[in-house]
C-alpha cells in the first residue's frame, strides 16, 4: 500500500481519489480549506488535510491544482517534496472568456519543466492531462482506446507512475513513454485544441489517442 496525496480537492481529485483507494492506497486530499473541503470526502475513508500536512505524509503526490496556479504552490511546499515522485496532471495555460484554454503560460517550455526546474529534488512525472478527468480512471468507457502519456527525468518514477496507471484501468499497450520531461511540452499543448473539439463534438468526454 502507497500512501498517496492529491494536492486539490476539485473535480479531477475526485475523479482519482476513490479509484486510487480502491486499489488499496491510503489517499489524502491537500486542500487550503480542509474543514471546508472534508465535508464532500465524509464517509469515503479519505482523509483531508492541508496541503503541507498532505504532502509531508506521502510517497507519491499528484498534483491536481489548477495549472495557473500549480507552480507557485508547489515551490511553496519544497521541504515536504523532496525526494517524492510527483505526478503532474495539470496544464498551465491562459483562458478565454468562457474558461477554455487560449495559451500557454510557458511557450517553448511546459508547466512539468517548470516545476522540475524549481524543484530539482523531486521527481517530476507528467501524465493523464490529455484527457477529461471522467477518462482518467475509466479508460476504456470510450469506443476508441485512448492513450497515457508518459514524460519525466526519473526511470523509476516512471515505472511508479506506470504501476498506478495499470491499477486505474490503463493496459500497457495504452501508455506511451514519451521521454525525459521535456516532451511534456507536447502533450501540454493538447489542451489548446479542446474548445474547439468541444464545439465539433458537444460536452462528451474524450481524449487524446495514437492511430497506428
Amino acid at each position: 500500500m502507497t500512501t498517496i496525496t492529491l494536492l486539490g480537492s476539485g473535480s479531477v481529485a475526485r475523479a482519482l481519489a476513490g479509484p486510487l483507494h480502491r486499489a488499496g492506497h491510503n489517499v489524502i486530499v491537500g486542500s487550503r480549506d480542509p474543514h471546508r473541503a472534508a465535508v464532500g470526502w465524509a464517509g469515503s475513508g479519505i482523509q483531508v488535510t492541508g496541503s503541507r500536512d498532505a504532502a509531508g505524509s506521502a510517497e507519491v503526490v499528484i498534483n491536481a491544482m489548477p495549472g495557473s496556479a500549480s507552480l507557485d504552490a508547489l515551490t511553496g511546499l519544497a521541504p515536504q517534496l523532496t525526494g517524492k515522485v510527483l505526478v503532474d496532471i495539470a496544464n498551465a495555460t491562459e483562458l478565454d472568456s468562457a474558461g477554455f484554454a487560449s495559451a500557454p503560460l510557458y511557450p517553448g517550455s511546459s508547466l512539468a519543466e517548470e516545476i522540475q526546474r524549481a524543484l530539482p529534488d523531486v521527481r517530476v512525472v507528467k501524465t493523464l492531462n490529455t484527457m477529461h478527468e471522467s477518462v482518467m480512471a475509466a479508460p476504456a468507457e470510450l469506443a476508441i482506446a485512448p492513450c497515457a502519456f508518459v514524460s519525466g527525468d526519473d526511470a523509476d518514477a516512471k515505472k511508479v507512475v506506470r504501476g498506478l496507471l495499470a491499477e486505474l484501468g490503463w493496459p500497457p499497450e495504452w501508455i506511451i513513454d514519451l521521454g525525459d520531461v521535456r516532451a511534456a511540452r507536447v502533450p501540454e499543448a493538447f489542451v489548446l485544441m479542446v474548445s474547439s473539439l468541444v464545439r465539433a463534438l458537444g460536452p462528451v468526454p474524450f481524449g487524446m489517442a495514437i492511430a497506428r
